[in-house]
């Protein structure tokens, strides 16, 4: 699958053995190399450029064995280190800090039942069913935080596109793996609704981020330059966004 467009990773594998993972493959068209990365679940995703000799894959891997092995024990390390409730298959509560918002999670087990899901109080949501089905709680869940994503980060991105004066030509939202967003040739901005769980300041980074790529489709030094102009703490939250995996719970994901 191809891709036009300029990507901001959750997460990028640096220099670091034990049997290769499963991987992913996808082509980019702006790629002009191969690179790796991994997402805040671990896994990894193995970037190339259109018409690559995916056979070459295999022994890409090989050489940055150690590598690979380092990184996924080291997020194996910090997740570890994460309070009980960021690991539960089924969550109580969704703690989106992009809006300070706290949301109660109830459950009503009604075996044989299809499992359903409602707004039950201004921030509650129960869901009632056959909610012993976790992969169905979760598939739930997920849609509810798209939907909530985009009710919550179209209002944000148009206000900060007028602000900013760049111009968009749509939005849409997604549950990226390995992105919390992207910026099209066609100035498309894509977003992950995993943003919700980021603090505010990251978010708007991201969003000011996609923005300036609709000008510049690269991290050349006046992309940078753009950025800055428009967000004040932009190297902060440039470097916070690398740690901000750990806001995500990994049911997210599961």
């Amino acid at each position: 699958m191809s891709e036009d467009a300029q990507q901001l990773t959750l997460f990028s594998l640096a220099d670091h053995q034990m049997p290769l993972p499963d991987y992913q493959v996808r082509e980019s068209a702006r790629a002009r190399h191969v690179s790796l990365r991994v997402s805040f679940q671990g896994a990894l995703e193995v970037v190339v450029p259109t018409g690559f000799d995916r056979a070459e894959i295999p022994d890409i891997l090989d050489r940055r064995r150690d590598w690979i092995a380092k990184t996924l024990k080291r997020i194996e390390r910090q997740q570890a280190a994460l309070p009980v409730e960021h690991l539960a298959e089924k969550p109580t509560a969704l703690e989106l800090r992009s809006r300070q918002e706290t949301w109660q999670i109830h459950y009503a087990d009604q075996p044989g039942r299809t499992l359903t899901l409602t707004q039950s109080a201004p921030q509650a949501l129960t869901l009632a069913g056959a909610v012993e089905d976790g992969v169905a709680v979760r598939e739930l869940l997920r849609g509810w935080l798209q939907r909530k994503a985009r009710s919550e980060f179209a209002p944000w991105l148009q206000a900060l596109s007028q602000r900013c004066d760049l111009a968009y030509s749509r939005l849409s939202v997604r549950g990226q793996t390995t992105r919390w967003g992207s910026c099209s040739s066609k100035q498309a901005i894509s977003l992950n609704y995993k943003l919700l769980f980021l603090p505010p300041s990251m978010v708007e980074y991201v969003l000011i981020h996609e923005l300036c790529h609709t000008v510049h489709m690269n991290h050349s030094p006046a992309f940078w330059a753009l950025v800055r102009r428009y967000c004040a703490g932009c190297d902060r939250a440039k470097a916070d966004l690398k740690q901000a995996w750990q806001y995500v719970p990994r049911w997210v994901d599961a």
